[in-house]
């Protein structure tokens, strides 16, 4: 209600000659849900002395001032290109894609020097809403910002929170009450392992030893990213020092980047998957590997063998209790780690035990090579003897057994 009210106001204040302000949601049926209704209700002392509502368009127009203030939805947002606004207000910002905001929104706004109010609910860093906090917190010269937590504010009753609280998982509180961008995201395939990191101080600040080699996990992508990760190991610690991901590249652009990092002389083992094998058509009838190994003299690269994806889930969960991160070198592979989430039965309403392929499949897909090479051997334990036993060799239990036959017979 805050921000239609403040599209309301702008608008009635603007002296711009026809002026243009926007309402964005993720979806067009979900801005109309949210926000139609009050858009009519607070304006509507200004419909009754000549404004205009358009029901069809879900749009209004002031009467002084020819003012207009339309919804769209993001998935539709094709319908803003090439439109000025004087502001738009973007709502649910974490499920509106970045590029909406660099090549829509941004340019509409430019050509009037508009405002742009930005709200929502958090889903992680890894979105539009948690990157525009993170600029806002850099730039607070430049951008005003604000979290309301439902614990501060006193909006909703501390009984109340109580029992919302208590119905709900604590992420999920976290996340919807307390606007937590590092809650774990609910049916998150590593939430768990990914929370315990943070709160126990291994996610931070990570610097590369150059008395370790770097070794490095590879997931490779053909028709979408290309994703590695930077890893020493050090006792019984895997230090992620860095993570890498692009698309539309080929295999000697990912050699190339290896070769100008700061450990270029100090590599260890390339691990990259089973797929990597595989005979191309495009590469005349040779493998990744080959092309890894003999066109860009990679040495030590180790194809590691396909296993089940569950088989590969679980043992990267065992690994990361021993795994700390980079938090700057390592931010897109660790969002990735955090948001992987399993994919949603909407039939039997739960999660199914298969992952939703998307962008964080890549860094995940790349780090659960590390639950292979790594995985912990089982504890063993020697069987100790019965009392009033004796441990003995097979020889001399085979010899006992025969003299007690020949006692019997």
């Amino acid at each position: 209600m805050a921000r239609i009210n403040k599209l309301i106001r702008k608008a009635v204040e603007c002296d711009l000659p026809n002026p243009k302000f926007a309402y964005l949601a993720p979806y067009y049926v979900q801005a109309k849900d949210i926000a139609w209704f009050y858009v009519k209700h607070y304006a509507g002392p200004l419909l009754e002395v000549g404004g205009k509502g358009n029901e069809s368009e879900l749009s209004i127009t002031l009467p002084h001032n020819g003012a207009v203030i339309k919804l769209y939805g993001a998935e539709n947002a094709e319908r803003m290109r090439g439109l000025y606004f004087d502001g738009i207000v973007v709502d649910e910002a974490q499920g509106i894609a970045r590029s909406v905001l660099t090549t829509i929104i941004l340019p509409a706004l430019a050509d009037r020097l508009g405002w742009l109010d930005c709200s929502g609910t958090p889903r992680g860093w890894s979105n539009l809403l948690g990157e525009l906090v993170k600029i806002a917190k850099n730039t607070p010269d430049q951008w005003f910002f604000q979290i309301l937590r439902a614990s501060e504010t006193g909006i909703i009753p501390a009984d109340e929170l109580a029992r919302q609280r208590s119905l709900m998982s604590e992420n999920e509180y976290e996340q919807e009450f307390e606007c937590s961008f590092d809650a774990a995201i609910t049916g998150a395939v590593y939430g768990l392992q990914m929370g315990e990191a943070l709160k126990s101080g291994r996610i931070g600040a990570v610097p590369y030893d150059p008395e370790l080699p770097v070794d490095t996990l590879w997931d490779l992508g053909y028709d979408d990213s290309t994703a590695l990760w930077f890893r020493q190991r050090a006792r019984n610690e895997n230090r992620l020092i860095g993570y890498y991901e692009n698309s539309g590249k080929d295999i000697k652009h990912y050699c190339d980047y290896l070769a100008e990092k700061p450990w270029k002389t100090n590599y260890g083992k390339h691990y990259v998957p089973h797929d990597a094998a595989n005979k191309l058509l495009a590469a005349g009838g040779r493998s990744i590997y080959q092309q890894m190994t003999q066109d860009h003299g990679l040495q030590n690269v180790q194809v590691i063998q396909a296993t089940s994806q569950q088989n590969s889930i679980e043992a990267l969960r065992k690994i990361l209790a021993i795994c700390w991160f980079d938090e700057i070198e390592c931010e897109q592979g660790i969002e990735g780690a955090r948001q992987y989430q399993f994919e949603w039965d909407d039939d039997k309403k739960t999660f199914r035990s298969k992952p939703l392929h998307n962008w964080a499949s890549h860094p995940c897909d790349a780090l659960e090579i590390l639950g292979q090479i790594d995985r912990p051997l089982p504890e063993t334990r020697q069987s100790e003897p019965m009392k009033g036993q004796t441990q003995m060799t097979i020889e001399q239990m085979i010899a006992v057994q025969r003299r007690k036959r020949l006692n019997n017979s």
